[in-house]
């Protein structure tokens, strides 16, 4: 199995290698609103994201309504890949561009994993578009960092997720007498009490190594502090660092404590064991809440969080945009639905499905529920740090790279070789 889920990313990898020798862009998109011609209407707007997951799916939809409701003359396209954590997406995404056959715009997550792209000179500067809709008065400086290269923008954000939460069934805890764990400590005593009832203690699914990585990195997270696991990023610290070694004896002292079917699982089927009460805990970002409410759970009657064991106080971002690739069919088209991806309506719609916050610091809150105002206030206020797992802290090739350690790891408990495999990364793909 692990040998499958490494040959099933090594695509995307290997297109990320030979995208880096190619050159930026400098050239910059006209933005000015136009009437729409009946030749323009004939067009498609592709929109290409790998939301299909329950509660996903409902986001997106809002999204796409709001666009339909704007230009109804426009016939948009939804080319959502299946696929957990969007490696299969990303793959199918890598070809088409290298193929010439991009979509309008598509998913992608700021930083490093936009930033290939970029780098490449596949993408359209967004400058004059967030001219057009002062953009720059109304996202915060981390959002406007991780889609600035070279003094120029090249997406436009949809949502603000935190990465770094366990979430927990509250009628599991309660038959137990347990409370959620606020220490690594009590994490682990409480793994031990449900393990001991029969009771998978944390679930987790990584078929596409979502899972696993992010279970990895929240224990990273824990164990080094926000200010070491961010110097892990961008450089600061050595990538043969002690710490690093600690978090993987730490992250091995979890495994005896979750599902031994994760292999087979996706995200979403690991939020499953959780609302099912097969599970009592599951590491995952904040669309995991969108997964529970749209399954008919309630916020603190069937499902609860807290920020994962020793990470309080620190935000561990991941950030959606929608950037616009050199090539299209309908660049016009694209430029609307970027227009869409930026309004307040759009913004607050999509995150209310979501369960992440709108980007834009004018966005009311009203209507959101407990979780969303908590990760909001957390937003402004902690320690903000990169994912790992999800695009944001380091390039694709050397997130796919820890991504194959982590499942060594996994299988074979040698901290050793995984140190090993992460400086190679390193040294083939640096880290900033």
């Amino acid at each position: 199995m692990a040998k499958r889920r490494i040959a099933q990313v090594a695509g995307w990898s290997a297109l990320c290698l030979a995208l880096a020798g190619c050159g930026a862009a400098d050239e910059r998109v006209g933005a000015a609103p136009r009437p729409v011609s009946q030749a323009q209407a004939d067009q498609d707007v592709q929109i290409f994201s790998w939301w299909t997951a329950k509660g996903e799916t409902n986001a997106l939809n809002a999204l796409i309504s709001v666009f339909r409701s704007r230009y109804p003359n426009e016939h948009i396209v939804n080319e959502a890949v299946a696929g957990g954590g969007g490696d299969n997406a990303k793959a199918v995404l890598a070809s088409r561009i290298t193929a010439g056959d991009p979509p309008e715009t598509f998913q992608v997550h700021v930083g490093q994993e936009l930033m290939v792209w970029v780098k490449a000179g596949k993408m359209e500067p967004l400058d004059a578009l967030y001219r057009e809709l002062d953009l720059y008065k109304v996202l915060p400086q981390v959002v406007l960092d991780g889609v600035t290269y070279q003094g120029h923008l090249y997406a436009v954000p949809i949502d603000v997720e935190r990465g770094n939460v366990l979430w927990y069934n509250p009628h599991v805890l309660n038959e137990y007498g347990l409370k959620p764990p606020q220490t690594w400590d009590q994490l682990l005593e409480d793994c031990k009490v449900l393990k001991a009832h029969g009771v998978i203690p944390i679930a987790y699914g990584d078929r596409d190594q979502l899972g696993s990585v992010m279970l990895w990195e929240d224990v990273l997270l824990a164990t080094a502090g926000p200010k070491t696991y961010d110097g892990i990023w961008n450089g600061t610290v050595s990538i043969s660092s002690p710490v690093i070694r600690k978090a993987c004896e730490n992250f091995l002292q979890l495994l005896p404590y979750t599902n031994a079917d994760h292999a087979q699982l996706s995200w979403d089927g690991a939020c499953g064991l959780v609302a099912s009460g097969q599970a009592a805990f599951d590491a995952m970002g904040d669309w995991a809440k969108a997964y529970f409410v749209a399954s008919g759970l309630k916020e603190g009657r069937d499902f609860g969080w807290t920020p994962f064991p020793g990470t309080s106080g620190d935000f561990e971002y991941v950030i959606d945009t929608f950037g616009m690739p050199k090539g299209s069919k309908n660049p016009e088209g694209a430029l609307d639905f970027l227009r869409v991806v930026a309004s307040r309506e759009a913004e607050k719609r999509f995150n209310l499905w979501k369960g992440s916050i709108p980007p834009r610091t004018d966005v009311p809150l009203t209507g959101f529920d407990a979780y969303s105002l908590a990760s909001a206030a957390a937003f402004r206020k902690d320690a903000l740090v990169p994912s790992l797992a999800n695009g944001e802290a380091a390039n694709p090739a050397f997130e796919q790279a820890a991504a194959q350690a982590i499942t060594m790891l996994i299988n074979t408990g040698n901290v050793s070789q995984f140190m090993q495999l992460l400086k190679q990364a390193d040294l083939a793909n640096p880290l900033p």
